[in-house]
This record gives structure tokens, sequence and C-alpha cells, in this order.
């Protein structure tokens, strides 16, 4: 069996190197778990990654072989997918690895074709309400850096980082703590997915918008696609993605079980790579092997119970215009596998209580309230530019509440910016709660709070403000059976590797319900 080796290492010094030195019994070895802790770098402190490392140290010592599935076969109606996000994608691979092919609907482009189209919108504005940076194969985290961090247990998580290293990513995908592929990397192994996926039998639809769930009773027996085309199944899997709002009021017609939930709004926070490096790395942030750095930052108001919180941070990054509507904006971050560009960004977004803040007190009433401030948004572009560029403020001129003639750093976004004061845009909580959540974050990080550092509006796509209802077991909708909600847009993930284990947690579920694998 393996031996397992823990152990800390400069953050320059070669593993190998170390290895021979100090652990000659080593034969062969493999990394579990490589993390920086460089919490000490602005005070000095030389930076150390921790290691564990599978090792094996005597010759009748052997890695335990990969894990095999029985080939169960076709099912007798293909299981239905709505959706190529990672959800569905990770639904489907695991469905396949038991030789169950299934039937995969995505409403957008296939992820070569995406960029194109969204290159089109940053540029010139020209706006396609099916394809853009949140509908497409490969769903929102095509285009939102590739990251692969969770905080979720579950052994499941393992599985899908081995899964990305065997599409193409790099190996260090599987051990590091705070693995990214970068979006110009995600869309290659997306297609590497969806490639293999057709070698075992699926079917993906693309430019198929779902219209109709069909029931009978209380039974999903289907779907209808928007240009009258109808697949019956005993098992469709909803995973369509925090953005596809549509489907949410069809759901609401046909009496599937939901209910409302919190939320989070606020904005795109831009500074110069350097002055983020230099606040995290301090003196050795020009050092190679440290990288672009990163920062997570909350903090929680415990008189109102509102968080104020960083998401999707993205060092050495850009700020995309993200939205899914002609008359709104919604923005981003992304960044690609270099992490390169001089400019590093993050939402810094405020919880919104579903049941507090929000006045109306129905099923879509959150999705009202992310769609009130993305129009609000655009009326602004539209008065000051042309609809295209995306309303910004400095971190100074946010806090002083006032708008200065210093004309806007240099951005990172494509759409480009224009000057406008964003507080209109927010609920007065939301403005309130960030200019408290500044101050503590400068408190944290000395400079975080700099005339050089830009808000961008509005970031509002965090994740769904509903969760549809299904049993903790089965997975199944509590309403409906055969309708398993899945990942970002059912209230059950969030990000790419929740989504992706919640796809394989949902493919299990068909087969444990067809009695093809024993219930655990």
């Amino acid at each position: 069996m393996p031996k397992k080796y823990q152990f800390e290492l400069p953050f320059d010094q070669d593993l190998g190197k170390f290895i021979k030195k100090t652990y000659p019994e080593i034969r062969e070895y493999r990394t579990v778990s490589k993390s920086l802790d460089a919490r000490g770098a602005p005070r000095g402190k030389r930076p150390v990654y921790h290691y564990i490392l599978d090792a094996l140290v005597g010759k009748e010592d052997n890695y335990t072989s990969a894990e095999t599935f029985p080939q169960l076969g076709a099912l007798k109606s293909k299981p239905i997918i709505i959706g190529a996000g990672p959800g569905g994608l990770f639904c489907a691979v695991r469905l396949a690895e038991y030789g169950v092919p299934s039937v995969i609907f995505e409403r957008g482009d296939k992820a070569s074709n995406r960029m194109l189209k969204i290159a089109k919108f940053w540029r010139y504005g020209e706006f396609d309400a099916e394809t853009n940076v949140c509908y497409g194969e490969g769903g929102a985290g095509l285009f939102s850096d590739g990251k692969l961090i969770t905080r979720i247990k579950s052994d499941l998580v393992q599985y899908v980082m081995e899964k990305f290293v065997s599409f193409g990513a790099p190996p260090e995908t599987a051990y590091e703590s705070n693995p990214h592929l970068g979006s110009n990397k995600i869309r290659v192994i997306i297609s590497h997915i969806s490639d293999w996926l057709r070698t075992k039998g699926c079917e993906i639809h693309y430019n198929a918008k779902i219209t109709e769930i069909l029931t009978d009773g209380n039974k999903a027996t289907g779907v209808k696609l928007s240009d009258g085309r109808v697949f019956t199944s005993d098992h469709v899997v909803l995973a369509a993605g925090h953005s596809a709002q549509d489907l949410y009021h069809h759901l609401e017609d046909i009496k599937v079980a939901m209910k409302p939930k919190d939320f989070a709004v606020g904005v795109r926070i831009e500074h110069p790579r350097r002055m983020i490096d230099n606040l995290q790395h301090g003196g050795f942030c020009e050092a190679p092997e440290m990288g672009s750095a990163r920062y997570r930052l909350s903090w929680h108001d415990k008189w109102t119970d509102h968080g104020v919180y960083s998401f999707c941070m993205c060092p050495g990054g850009y700020v995309l215009s993200s939205g899914t509507e002609e008359n709104g904006i919604v923005v981003n971050g992304m960044s690609n596998f270099a992490r390169n560009s001089p400019w590093s960004n993050s939402a810094i977004v405020v919880s919104v209580k579903a049941e507090k803040d929000i006045e109306d007190k129905d099923l879509m009433a959150g999705l009202r309230f992310q769609h009130d401030i993305e129009k609000k948004a655009f009326a602004l572009s539209k008065q000051f530019a042309t609809g295209r560029e995306l309303p910004a403020m400095t971190v100074k001129e946010f806090m002083e509440g006032k708008l200065s003639d210093k004309p806007l750093p240099k951005t990172s976004t494509p759409s480009g910016l224009f000057k406008a004061d964003i507080r209109q845009i927010f609920p007065n909580f939301v403005v309130e709660h960030l200019k408290k959540g500044l101050l503590e974050f400068n408190r944290d990080l000395p400079g975080f709070v700099s005339d050089e550092a830009v808000l961008i509006a509005p970031e509002t796509r965090t994740s769904a403000p509903l969760t549809i209802l299904r049993d903790k077991k089965s997975l199944v909708s509590l309403s409906h059976n055969g309708l398993y909600p899945c990942g970002e847009g059912a209230g059950y993930a969030g990000g790419i590797t929740s989504a992706a284990v919640d796809g394989v947690k949902c493919a299990l579920s068909i087969l444990q319900r067809e009695g093809l694998l024993p219930e655990v």
C-alpha cells in the first residue's frame, strides 16, 4: 500500500530534488495535495507549499487500479438532460461510463462557436439572446476563469478533478488546493467531453431551446423544443443553469415545487494586478513561482445579518459584460490559464434576504429584483454611452458619494466603461453594506480601497434566486416524479465543481431508481 508523506517546502524549492535528498526510500510518488501558504509574505515571511504525497517505498507496493464500471446498457428511454453546462455534462459522463447513453439539449451554441458571437457582443454590442456568456455549451463557467475551487465535502470532488485531467486539464488540477483551468483551456476541455460523449452513443442537440417540460399528472414525461419537436423519457434532468429565467416561469406554470432563496448582488472591483500582488505577496510578488495573487474577503454585519464578501476572484483577469437580455447589463469576471493580464478583479456582493429585503413575496420576486438592477444599469449606459459600455466609478468616488472630473483608470473589459454614479442602480441597503464591507476589507488589506481601483456594475447573477425543491435522497422533484433538479440553476451548486458533482449524483440516482445500482 502507498505510504503518506506530509511536509512543507519553500515555494521556490524543487520538489523532486527535495524528495531524492530527504526521502531516498521513495521509488515513486503521487501528489495528493499542494497548497500555498503566503499569509506572512507581506511581513517578509517566506511562502511555503504544504504537500501530501502518496508514495511507494517497497517493491511489492503498487497503486490501486482505476475504478471500473459495469456496462449496464441503454435504458428503455434515454435520460434527457436539459443544459450542457458542468452539471448536465457530468451527469451524461457518469451515465456513459456505465454504458447508458443520454440525450442533451443546449439552448445555445457549441463552445467553439460561442466565442465568435460573444466577441461581437463585447466589441460591437451585437447581442444574441440564445448564445452568450451564460447560454451555450459549457454554461456560464466557460467564461468565469475555469475555477474548480469548491467548499463542498464529497468523495466525488476528486472524481470530477481526475475526469477533467483525463479530458485534457493539466495534471496538477487533481491535487492543487485552488485549481483553475482558465477560460481558454476549459473551452477546449468541454469540447473534448462532448466529443467523448458522442462516441458513447449520446446525442447532443445545440441551439435547441426547451420551451415545455411535458407532464402526465405529477410525472415528467419529456420535453418540447421551440421548433415543436417532442422527446420523451422516464428521466428528465433539469440542469439549465442560474440564468435560464424563462424556464423558471414555465416551471411555475406547471406547478413544479419551488421556493425563493437568498442570493447576492453587488459590483466587480478591479485593481491593477501589481497592487493586489504586492498586497498579498509583499516582497515575493516578483518571483515567477508565485503567480498572480488571490484574495478572499468576507464580513458579516451582525446588526443587520447581512454578509458582504468577495466572489469569483479572477487574478490577472478581465471584467466581462455577461447579460442574457438585450435591455439589461450584467458583469462577471474571467481569466485565462496564464492569469497574466495587468488587472485583477473580483465580485464584491451583499447578501439579499428573500424574506426580508424583497417587498414582494411571490416566487418570481427575486428575478424581478435582479432584472430591475440590470435594467437600470442599461438605462444609464444608453443615457451616457451606447448601451454596450459598463457603468463604473472609482472606489474613492463611491465611498465619498460623488463623481470627480478625473477620468477612469484603464480597464480590462472589452466592452469599455463610462463614468456614472452606480449607487443609483442599487437599493440603499446594498450601497450601505458595500461601503461598510469595503472599509472592513481595507483593514484586512490596507490599500484595497484605492483611487486606482474601479467598481463596475452590476454583478447580479451570483446564484439563482430560487430553489427547485427535491427529495434529499433520490434528488427527484418533490412535485414531479422523473424530474431531477440539478446544479446551480436548481439551487444545489455554486460553481463548476459543485455543479459537476451534483450532475454525477443525479446520474447515480437515475441508475439506482432503475434498479441497476444498489442504493447507498
